[in-house]
């Protein structure tokens, strides 16, 4: 058999990529107003959000997903706030884990129109995930965060499943604990200036069986925001193991906080 020359295969790889994004795009419109920017925590990059993309861009959202460099809080927001800028029209920001400790600080934006906590911290004014971690109720599971390196920070690749991602397949969850994005000690200090779900409408998806951010602590920061509170039984990781819930809180969120603006 004849083999193609190598730039008539990689004409032929580039011809179809395209029909397959001409497609997707057929498929997903995102003809609805506004932009859902969401937005990871700690150990994890934005490609664990990818689930719940679909749904969403199925569904007929503008959806953008922040690549945190999760090295300070600082640099955080910032990769937050440019993706915000970019955004069209009005934004929901979505924080998971540590994640919610960025669009807390970030969410101040006027474009921000609601904030959605998944699974996520909630800092007050003053606060970082340390102090919260350092006030967390009692028996909460010790994290099981190694040393630091460098003054960046991993879980145990041993101990990630059964305390991160308990209800992801067995394979999912060794590829995330084997892709783990260090976490900078910078990030774990980085302490809250303006809550912005002191100003904004929020939404907090409790995970029940969440073995790194205690469900009381969960509960109880949600309270604290004012947030509609929905509980789901899932790890750390729900919007990897149950997308489909993630996906719906938001949409929530995005309907009802339009219905508020335009009144």
């Amino acid at each position: 058999m004849r083999l193609l020359p190598i730039n008539r295969l990689l004409l032929v790889g580039v011809l179809a990529a395209a029909g397959a994004v001409g497609h997707a795009a057929q498929a997903d419109p995102g003809d609805k107003p506004g932009t859902i920017v969401l937005v990871h925590g700690a150990f994890v990059d934005g490609s664990g959000w990818a689930d719940v993309y679909r749904i969403l861009r199925r569904d007929g959202y503008k959806v953008v997903i922040v690549q945190n460099p999760t090295t300070s809080l600082a640099d955080d927001v910032a990769a937050t706030r440019r993706a915000i800028a970019a955004a069209e029209g009005r934004v929901v920001l979505v924080g998971h884990s540590y994640g919610g400790v960025v669009i807390t600080e970030a969410g101040s934006d006027p474009k921000v129109s609601a904030l959605v906590y998944v699974a996520a911290f909630a800092p007050d004014q003053g606060e970082s995930v340390s102090s919260l971690v350092a006030n967390a109720p009692p028996g909460a599971p010790a994290l099981p965060i190694l040393p630091p390196v460098d003054g960046l920070l991993l879980l145990d690749r041993a101990k990630f499943s059964a305390a991160f991602a308990a209800d992801v397949t067995p394979e999912v969850a060794r590829f995330m604990a084997d892709s783990q994005q260090p976490w900078g000690a910078q990030a774990l200090e980085g302490k809250v200036t303006a809550p912005a779900w002191r100003v904004k409408p929020s939404w907090y998806l409790v995970a029940k069986d969440d073995h790194i951010i205690p469900p009381p602590a969960q509960r109880m920061m949600a309270k604290r925001a004012g947030a509609t509170v929905r509980d789901v039984a899932a790890s750390h990781a729900v919007y990897v193991s149950q997308p489909g819930v993630v996906a719906s809180l938001i949409e929530e969120a995005v309907v009802r906080s339009a219905e508020k603006g335009a009144r």
